[in-house]
Protein backbone atom coordinates (compact mmCIF):
# COMPACT_ATOMS: atom_id res chain seq x y z
CA UNK A 1 0.00 0.00 0.00
CA UNK A 2 1.07 3.43 -0.72
CA UNK A 3 0.20 6.13 1.39
CA UNK A 4 3.44 8.73 0.90
CA UNK A 5 2.43 12.57 1.26
CA UNK A 6 2.73 12.60 -2.44
CA UNK A 7 -0.82 11.00 -2.81
CA UNK A 8 -1.94 13.60 -0.70
CA UNK A 9 -1.05 16.63 -2.99
CA UNK A 10 -0.86 15.39 -5.82
CA UNK A 11 -3.72 14.43 -8.34
CA UNK A 12 -3.86 10.64 -8.90
CA UNK A 13 -4.21 11.42 -12.74
CA UNK A 14 -3.61 8.14 -14.53
CA UNK A 15 -4.33 7.19 -18.05
CA UNK A 16 -7.00 4.54 -18.58
CA UNK A 17 -7.77 2.82 -21.66
CA UNK A 18 -11.27 2.67 -20.20
CA UNK A 19 -11.68 6.20 -19.81
CA UNK A 20 -13.55 6.16 -23.22
CA UNK A 21 -12.80 9.93 -23.71
CA UNK A 22 -12.36 9.30 -27.40
CA UNK A 23 -15.60 7.86 -27.89
CA UNK A 24 -17.09 10.44 -25.51
CA UNK A 25 -16.29 13.23 -28.17
CA UNK A 26 -17.96 10.96 -31.00
CA UNK A 27 -21.28 11.47 -29.12
CA UNK A 28 -23.90 14.57 -29.60
CA UNK A 29 -23.91 17.51 -26.98
CA UNK A 30 -27.73 16.42 -26.24
CA UNK A 31 -26.51 12.59 -25.56
CA UNK A 32 -22.94 13.68 -23.44
CA UNK A 33 -25.41 16.55 -21.11
CA UNK A 34 -28.07 13.34 -21.05
CA UNK A 35 -25.34 10.83 -20.09
CA UNK A 36 -23.83 13.35 -17.84
CA UNK A 37 -26.98 14.53 -16.03
CA UNK A 38 -27.28 11.23 -15.01
CA UNK A 39 -24.03 10.30 -13.45
CA UNK A 40 -24.67 13.79 -11.28
CA UNK A 41 -28.04 13.34 -10.17
CA UNK A 42 -26.87 9.76 -8.91
CA UNK A 43 -24.73 11.75 -6.52
CA UNK A 44 -26.94 14.65 -6.41
CA UNK A 45 -30.21 13.60 -5.57
CA UNK A 46 -29.32 11.25 -2.40
CA UNK A 47 -27.04 14.35 -1.42
CA UNK A 48 -29.57 17.13 -1.88
CA UNK A 49 -32.43 14.94 0.22
CA UNK A 50 -29.85 13.99 2.79
CA UNK A 51 -29.11 17.47 3.41
CA UNK A 52 -32.45 18.60 3.22
CA UNK A 53 -33.55 15.82 6.10
CA UNK A 54 -29.99 17.05 7.82
CA UNK A 55 -31.15 20.53 7.76
CA UNK A 56 -34.98 19.63 8.48
CA UNK A 57 -33.72 18.14 11.83
CA UNK A 58 -33.03 21.80 12.85
CA UNK A 59 -36.14 23.24 10.89
CA UNK A 60 -38.26 21.52 13.22
CA UNK A 61 -36.61 21.94 16.54
CA UNK A 62 -36.93 25.50 15.64
CA UNK A 63 -40.63 25.17 14.85
CA UNK A 64 -41.31 23.65 17.85
CA UNK A 65 -39.16 25.96 20.15
CA UNK A 66 -40.65 29.26 18.22
CA UNK A 67 -43.93 27.96 19.74
CA UNK A 68 -42.30 28.01 23.46
CA UNK A 69 -41.86 31.97 23.32
CA UNK A 70 -39.42 34.34 21.24
CA UNK A 71 -36.94 34.09 23.76
CA UNK A 72 -36.59 30.80 22.97
CA UNK A 73 -36.52 30.89 19.33
CA UNK A 74 -34.08 33.52 19.97
CA UNK A 75 -31.54 31.73 21.16
CA UNK A 76 -31.82 28.53 19.64
CA UNK A 77 -31.23 30.81 16.34
CA UNK A 78 -28.05 32.48 18.00
CA UNK A 79 -27.08 29.02 18.82
CA UNK A 80 -27.31 27.29 16.11
CA UNK A 81 -26.90 30.08 13.56
CA UNK A 82 -23.82 31.52 15.18
CA UNK A 83 -22.28 28.44 17.59
CA UNK A 84 -22.71 25.90 15.69
CA UNK A 85 -22.34 27.27 11.87
CA UNK A 86 -18.95 28.50 12.73
CA UNK A 87 -18.02 24.39 14.13
CA UNK A 88 -20.49 23.21 11.12
CA UNK A 89 -18.26 25.54 8.30
CA UNK A 90 -14.78 24.17 10.10
CA UNK A 91 -15.86 20.73 9.70
CA UNK A 92 -17.70 20.34 7.16
CA UNK A 93 -14.95 22.29 4.92
CA UNK A 94 -12.42 20.02 6.20
CA UNK A 95 -14.02 16.85 5.07
CA UNK A 96 -14.19 18.28 1.53
CA UNK A 97 -10.65 17.47 1.72
CA UNK A 98 -11.84 13.65 1.71
CA UNK A 99 -13.90 13.76 -1.04
CA UNK A 100 -11.31 15.03 -3.06
CA UNK A 101 -9.13 12.50 -1.84
CA UNK A 102 -11.46 9.68 -2.01
CA UNK A 103 -13.32 10.91 -5.61
CA UNK A 104 -9.40 10.92 -7.34
CA UNK A 105 -8.41 7.24 -5.68
CA UNK A 106 -11.26 6.14 -7.08
CA UNK A 107 -11.35 7.31 -10.24
CA UNK A 108 -7.73 5.58 -10.31
CA UNK A 109 -9.00 2.55 -9.42
CA UNK A 110 -6.77 2.61 -5.85
CA UNK A 111 -10.04 1.49 -4.27
CA UNK A 112 -7.46 0.49 -1.05
CA UNK A 113 -6.88 3.88 -0.31
CA UNK A 114 -10.24 5.17 0.35
CA UNK A 115 -10.64 2.96 3.49
CA UNK A 116 -7.41 4.67 5.01
CA UNK A 117 -8.23 7.93 3.95
CA UNK A 118 -11.81 7.44 5.71
CA UNK A 119 -10.13 7.03 8.88
CA UNK A 120 -7.62 9.58 8.36
CA UNK A 121 -10.01 11.72 8.31
CA UNK A 122 -11.71 10.42 11.18
CA UNK A 123 -8.96 11.09 13.35
CA UNK A 124 -8.25 14.99 12.25
CA UNK A 125 -11.86 15.84 12.79
CA UNK A 126 -11.92 14.48 16.10
CA UNK A 127 -8.74 16.10 17.15
CA UNK A 128 -10.42 19.76 15.63
CA UNK A 129 -13.98 19.05 17.45
CA UNK A 130 -12.01 18.45 20.73
CA UNK A 131 -10.50 21.86 20.35
CA UNK A 132 -13.65 23.61 19.40
CA UNK A 133 -15.64 22.51 22.55
CA UNK A 134 -14.77 25.05 24.64
CA UNK A 135 -16.52 27.38 22.27
CA UNK A 136 -19.76 25.97 23.63
CA UNK A 137 -18.72 25.54 26.97
CA UNK A 138 -17.81 28.89 27.14
CA UNK A 139 -20.69 30.48 25.74
CA UNK A 140 -22.41 32.52 27.67
CA UNK A 141 -19.48 35.02 28.37
CA UNK A 142 -18.54 34.50 24.05
CA UNK A 143 -22.21 36.09 23.96
CA UNK A 144 -22.24 38.38 25.65
CA UNK A 145 -18.60 40.13 24.94
CA UNK A 146 -20.36 40.00 21.46
CA UNK A 147 -23.52 42.11 22.30
CA UNK A 148 -26.29 39.91 22.68
CA UNK A 149 -29.09 40.48 25.43
CA UNK A 150 -28.48 38.67 28.95
CA UNK A 151 -31.79 36.95 28.69
CA UNK A 152 -31.48 35.22 25.56
CA UNK A 153 -27.58 34.42 26.78
CA UNK A 154 -29.22 32.48 29.63
CA UNK A 155 -31.08 30.66 27.42
CA UNK A 156 -28.49 29.88 24.50
CA UNK A 157 -25.80 28.56 27.29
CA UNK A 158 -28.01 25.44 28.21
CA UNK A 159 -28.95 24.78 24.53
CA UNK A 160 -25.22 25.31 23.61
CA UNK A 161 -24.11 22.36 26.49
CA UNK A 162 -26.37 20.09 23.87
CA UNK A 163 -25.32 20.79 21.07
CA UNK A 164 -21.38 19.70 22.18
CA UNK A 165 -23.21 16.32 21.26
CA UNK A 166 -24.49 17.16 17.72
CA UNK A 167 -21.21 18.86 17.02
CA UNK A 168 -19.09 15.39 17.44
CA UNK A 169 -21.77 13.73 15.05
CA UNK A 170 -20.58 15.97 12.51
CA UNK A 171 -17.45 14.00 12.47
CA UNK A 172 -18.64 10.29 10.90
CA UNK A 173 -21.74 12.41 9.47
CA UNK A 174 -19.50 14.33 7.48
CA UNK A 175 -16.55 11.69 6.47
CA UNK A 176 -19.10 8.86 5.79
CA UNK A 177 -20.96 10.94 3.42
CA UNK A 178 -17.87 11.95 1.75
CA UNK A 179 -16.60 8.44 1.42
CA UNK A 180 -19.57 7.07 0.23
CA UNK A 181 -20.30 9.95 -2.29
CA UNK A 182 -17.21 9.54 -3.87
CA UNK A 183 -18.66 5.70 -5.20
CA UNK A 184 -21.84 7.04 -5.71
CA UNK A 185 -23.11 4.76 -3.18
CA UNK A 186 -24.94 7.35 -0.93
CA UNK A 187 -28.30 6.13 -1.53
CA UNK A 188 -28.15 4.51 2.19
CA UNK A 189 -27.22 7.82 3.66
CA UNK A 190 -30.92 9.27 1.81
CA UNK A 191 -32.64 6.19 3.39
CA UNK A 192 -31.18 6.64 6.81
CA UNK A 193 -31.35 10.49 7.00
CA UNK A 194 -35.16 10.24 6.14
CA UNK A 195 -36.06 7.32 8.49
CA UNK A 196 -33.76 9.85 11.11
CA UNK A 197 -36.20 12.89 10.13
CA UNK A 198 -39.86 10.55 10.92
CA UNK A 199 -38.10 9.93 14.42
CA UNK A 200 -36.97 13.51 15.12
CA UNK A 201 -41.31 15.10 13.93
CA UNK A 202 -42.13 11.72 16.24
CA UNK A 203 -40.07 12.33 19.40
CA UNK A 204 -40.34 16.42 19.47
CA UNK A 205 -44.07 16.29 19.29
CA UNK A 206 -43.81 13.49 22.26
CA UNK A 207 -41.33 15.24 24.60
CA UNK A 208 -42.44 19.11 23.70
CA UNK A 209 -46.31 18.61 22.79
CA UNK A 210 -47.33 15.22 25.20
CA UNK A 211 -45.01 15.64 27.83
CA UNK A 212 -44.13 19.19 27.68
CA UNK A 213 -40.33 18.86 28.47
CA UNK A 214 -39.94 22.09 26.62
CA UNK A 215 -36.06 23.04 25.67
CA UNK A 216 -34.74 20.17 27.31
CA UNK A 217 -37.32 17.48 24.96
CA UNK A 218 -36.55 19.88 22.23
CA UNK A 219 -32.65 19.08 22.49
CA UNK A 220 -33.10 15.42 23.13
CA UNK A 221 -34.82 14.89 19.80
CA UNK A 222 -32.55 16.77 18.02
CA UNK A 223 -29.43 14.46 19.51
CA UNK A 224 -30.97 11.90 18.65
CA UNK A 225 -31.84 12.77 14.95
CA UNK A 226 -28.12 13.81 14.32
CA UNK A 227 -26.75 10.17 15.99
CA UNK A 228 -29.26 8.11 14.28
CA UNK A 229 -28.46 8.37 10.70
CA UNK A 230 -24.57 8.05 11.93
CA UNK A 231 -24.78 4.91 13.49
CA UNK A 232 -26.06 3.51 10.89
CA UNK A 233 -23.51 4.79 8.08
CA UNK A 234 -21.12 3.26 10.31
CA UNK A 235 -22.74 -0.13 10.13
CA UNK A 236 -22.93 0.20 6.44
CA UNK A 237 -19.03 1.22 5.74
CA UNK A 238 -17.65 -1.25 8.45
CA UNK A 239 -20.10 -4.36 8.08
CA UNK A 240 -19.54 -5.48 4.39
CA UNK A 241 -21.75 -2.43 2.86
CA UNK A 242 -18.14 -1.32 1.02
CA UNK A 243 -16.07 -4.79 0.47
CA UNK A 244 -14.07 -3.32 -2.05
CA UNK A 245 -13.04 0.22 -0.17
CA UNK A 246 -13.08 -0.82 3.20
CA UNK A 247 -10.64 -3.53 4.51
CA UNK A 248 -10.93 -2.55 8.19
CA UNK A 249 -8.86 -0.78 10.53
CA UNK A 250 -5.43 0.15 9.54
CA UNK A 251 -1.85 1.59 11.46
CA UNK A 252 -1.62 3.44 7.79
CA UNK A 253 -4.41 6.25 9.37
CA UNK A 254 -1.65 7.69 11.30
CA UNK A 255 0.86 7.95 8.97
CA UNK A 256 1.08 11.02 6.98
CA UNK A 257 -1.45 13.06 9.37
CA UNK A 258 -0.07 16.26 8.37
CA UNK A 259 -0.71 16.44 4.89
CA UNK A 260 -4.14 15.75 4.80
CA UNK A 261 -4.14 18.52 7.64
CA UNK A 262 -3.09 20.95 5.39
CA UNK A 263 -5.16 19.58 2.83
CA UNK A 264 -8.02 19.79 4.82
CA UNK A 265 -7.63 23.50 5.80
CA UNK A 266 -6.93 24.30 2.85
CA UNK A 267 -9.87 22.67 1.68
CA UNK A 268 -12.10 24.21 3.82
CA UNK A 269 -11.41 27.94 3.30
CA UNK A 270 -13.99 28.68 1.33
CA UNK A 271 -16.65 26.40 2.40
CA UNK A 272 -16.07 28.57 5.52
CA UNK A 273 -16.71 31.82 4.27
CA UNK A 274 -20.13 30.56 2.80
CA UNK A 275 -21.63 29.33 5.91
CA UNK A 276 -19.94 32.03 8.01
CA UNK A 277 -21.34 35.08 6.72
CA UNK A 278 -24.88 34.27 7.92
CA UNK A 279 -23.39 33.55 11.29
CA UNK A 280 -22.14 37.46 11.20
CA UNK A 281 -25.97 39.26 10.00
CA UNK A 282 -26.99 37.25 12.69
CA UNK A 283 -24.24 38.85 15.44
CA UNK A 284 -24.64 42.14 14.03
CA UNK A 285 -29.09 41.52 14.15
CA UNK A 286 -28.32 40.80 18.15
CA UNK A 287 -27.43 43.78 18.64
CA UNK A 288 -30.29 45.91 16.77
CA UNK A 289 -33.21 47.57 18.62
CA UNK A 290 -36.24 45.03 19.29
CA UNK A 291 -33.62 42.42 18.61
CA UNK A 292 -36.21 39.68 19.24
CA UNK A 293 -38.43 39.97 16.21
CA UNK A 294 -35.01 41.11 14.26
CA UNK A 295 -33.37 38.03 15.38
CA UNK A 296 -36.63 35.71 14.57
CA UNK A 297 -37.36 37.20 11.17
CA UNK A 298 -33.71 36.97 10.41
CA UNK A 299 -33.49 33.53 11.56
CA UNK A 300 -36.21 32.95 9.25
CA UNK A 301 -34.95 33.86 6.20
CA UNK A 302 -31.51 31.59 6.93
CA UNK A 303 -33.60 28.87 7.19
CA UNK A 304 -35.36 29.49 3.96
CA UNK A 305 -31.59 30.10 2.32
CA UNK A 306 -30.63 27.52 4.01
CA UNK A 307 -32.92 24.87 2.42
CA UNK A 308 -32.07 26.34 -0.74
CA UNK A 309 -28.02 26.21 0.04
CA UNK A 310 -28.70 21.95 0.90
CA UNK A 311 -29.65 21.89 -2.81
CA UNK A 312 -26.48 23.60 -4.22
CA UNK A 313 -24.50 21.76 -1.73
CA UNK A 314 -25.79 18.55 -3.20
CA UNK A 315 -24.43 19.96 -6.48
CA UNK A 316 -21.21 20.83 -4.87
CA UNK A 317 -20.97 17.22 -3.66
CA UNK A 318 -21.59 15.95 -7.07
CA UNK A 319 -20.02 18.63 -8.95
CA UNK A 320 -16.64 17.41 -6.78
CA UNK A 321 -17.31 13.78 -6.68
CA UNK A 322 -18.02 13.69 -10.90
CA UNK A 323 -14.42 16.52 -11.27
CA UNK A 324 -12.83 13.80 -8.95
CA UNK A 325 -13.70 10.91 -10.82
CA UNK A 326 -13.11 12.23 -14.31
CA UNK A 327 -9.18 13.52 -13.25
CA UNK A 328 -8.41 10.49 -11.72
CA UNK A 329 -9.04 8.71 -14.52
CA UNK A 330 -7.42 10.53 -16.43
CA UNK A 331 -9.91 12.68 -18.54
CA UNK A 332 -9.20 16.75 -17.72
CA UNK A 333 -12.26 17.09 -20.73
CA UNK A 334 -14.30 15.69 -18.65
CA UNK A 335 -14.09 17.37 -15.66
CA UNK A 336 -15.01 20.43 -17.42
CA UNK A 337 -17.79 19.25 -19.20
CA UNK A 338 -19.15 18.18 -15.45
CA UNK A 339 -18.71 21.11 -13.85
CA UNK A 340 -20.55 22.97 -16.88
CA UNK A 341 -24.02 20.80 -16.24
CA UNK A 342 -23.50 20.86 -12.62
CA UNK A 343 -23.40 24.81 -12.97
CA UNK A 344 -26.46 25.02 -15.28
CA UNK A 345 -28.77 22.83 -13.75
CA UNK A 346 -28.36 23.90 -10.18
CA UNK A 347 -28.78 27.64 -11.51
CA UNK A 348 -32.11 26.98 -13.51
CA UNK A 349 -33.52 25.43 -10.14
CA UNK A 350 -32.41 28.70 -8.42
CA UNK A 351 -34.00 30.53 -11.17
CA UNK A 352 -37.13 29.01 -10.07
CA UNK A 353 -36.63 28.96 -6.45
CA UNK A 354 -36.34 33.23 -7.03
CA UNK A 355 -40.13 33.80 -8.50
CA UNK A 356 -41.45 31.15 -6.09
CA UNK A 357 -40.23 33.29 -2.77
CA UNK A 358 -40.72 36.35 -4.50
CA UNK A 359 -44.24 35.61 -4.70
CA UNK A 360 -44.60 33.58 -1.26
CA UNK A 361 -42.99 36.71 0.74
CA UNK A 362 -44.08 36.70 4.24
CA UNK A 363 -46.68 34.12 3.82
CA UNK A 364 -43.83 31.40 4.59
CA UNK A 365 -42.97 32.52 8.22
CA UNK A 366 -46.09 31.23 9.72
CA UNK A 367 -44.60 27.80 10.18
CA UNK A 368 -42.02 29.30 12.27
CA UNK A 369 -44.26 32.06 14.02
CA UNK A 370 -47.58 33.24 15.00
CA UNK A 371 -46.27 36.78 15.48
CA UNK A 372 -47.81 39.17 13.06
CA UNK A 373 -44.79 41.49 13.94
CA UNK A 374 -42.37 38.34 12.62
CA UNK A 375 -43.93 37.89 9.77
CA UNK A 376 -43.98 41.34 8.57
CA UNK A 377 -40.28 41.75 9.32
CA UNK A 378 -39.99 38.35 6.69
CA UNK A 379 -42.00 40.29 4.22
CA UNK A 380 -39.71 42.97 4.12
CA UNK A 381 -36.84 40.80 3.48
CA UNK A 382 -38.44 38.40 0.78
CA UNK A 383 -36.85 40.43 -1.99
CA UNK A 384 -33.25 39.97 -0.58
CA UNK A 385 -34.13 36.56 0.60
CA UNK A 386 -35.21 35.77 -3.17
CA UNK A 387 -32.00 37.38 -4.85
CA UNK A 388 -29.75 35.52 -2.21
CA UNK A 389 -31.39 32.08 -3.00
CA UNK A 390 -30.49 32.99 -7.15
CA UNK A 391 -26.85 33.55 -6.64
CA UNK A 392 -26.72 30.64 -3.99
CA UNK A 393 -27.16 28.41 -6.76
CA UNK A 394 -24.06 29.20 -8.86
CA UNK A 395 -21.05 29.81 -6.00
CA UNK A 396 -21.25 26.18 -4.16
CA UNK A 397 -21.02 24.33 -7.51
CA UNK A 398 -18.09 26.20 -8.37
CA UNK A 399 -16.65 25.82 -5.30
CA UNK A 400 -17.16 21.62 -5.56
CA UNK A 401 -14.63 22.34 -8.63
CA UNK A 402 -12.07 24.22 -7.09
CA UNK A 403 -12.02 21.67 -3.97
CA UNK A 404 -11.90 18.75 -6.55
Amino acid sequence: MAGGGGELTAALLKKTAENGGEEKDELGLKQKVWIESKKLWVVAAPAIFTRFSTFGVSIISQSFIGHLGPIELAAYSITFTVLLRFSNGILLGMASALETLCGQAYGAKQNHMLGIYLQRSWIVLTGCTICLTPVYIFSGPILLALGQEERIVRVARIIALWVIGINFSFVPSFTCQMFLQAQSKNKIIAYVAAVSLGVHVFLSWLLMVHFNFGITGAMTSTLVAFWLPNIAQLLFVTCGGCKDTWRGFSMMAFKDLWPVFKLSMSSGGMLCLELWYNSILVLLTGNLKNAEVALDALAICLNINGLEMMIALGFLAAASVRVSNELGSGNPKGAKFATLTAVFTSLSLGIVLFFVFLFLRGRVSYIFTTSEAVAAEVADLSPLLAFSILMNSVQPVLSGMYIS
